[in-house]
């Protein structure tokens, strides 16, 4: 890890699609021998995409999958700290299960690789990038662009992984309000 720059790895899990983003931020308080010791600047987008799995296949093959290509993304984009969506209600139980298993080999590859694993509900994120609770999916990967300075288009399940890793670096303790530097306060909240 470069001195004073933190790289974080937000996943959205699927049993279908798993989303990932990597973000940085360069700590403005880093002194000469790296210690940390100040607020976050603002933020810079790294990377995002997902991992698509066969919805066709058994739900062991496809964790199997996930598992392996989760596992290469997190080995190459070396993060220093991995966020990843709690667990929410679920339309049903089968869905519930699904989402349940899927959690696990995210939270599985996440712990291998060693990095401390921080965990937001899809309200706390939302509430942190956008500024309401109950935005949509449409508002947060607005917001994830506009924050991120990101003229292309996202994935649906990229841009949530972003959001998490955004998340994150509000609700950290000597960064919070980050977002201040990267887009004008009174921009934050939802229309």
């Amino acid at each position: 890890m470069n001195p004073g720059l933190m790289k974080i790895l937000g996943i959205d899990p699927g049993s279908v699609n798993c989303g990932y983003g990597l973000i940085s931020a360069q700590e403005a308080g880093a002194g000469r021998n790296g210690e940390i010791g100040g607020s976050m600047s603002r933020l810079v987008y790294i990377s995002s995409g997902r991992i698509v799995m066969q919805a066709s296949k058994p739900l062991h093959e496809r964790l199997k999958e996930l598992f392996t290509s989760l596992t290469s993304v997190i080995a190459e984009m070396r993060p220093d700290e991995v966020v990843i969506e709690k667990m929410f209600f679920a339309k049903g139980i089968k869905a519930a299960l699904g989402l349940g298993h899927t959690r696990g080999v995210v939270l599985l590859a996440a712990s291998m690789s060693g990095m401390p694993i921080h965990e937001y509900s899809p309200l706390e994120v939302k509430q942190a990038v956008v500024g309401y609770g109950r935005a949509d999916k449409r508002q947060v990967q607005m917001m994830v662009q506009q924050i991120l300075k990101i003229d292309h288009p996202l994935s649906p399940d990229g841009a949530d992984a972003l959001a998490m890793a955004i998340c994150h670096m509000n609700m950290r303790g000597p960064c919070s309000g980050i977002l201040s530097g990267n887009i004008k306060q009174g921009r934050r909240t939802a229309r």
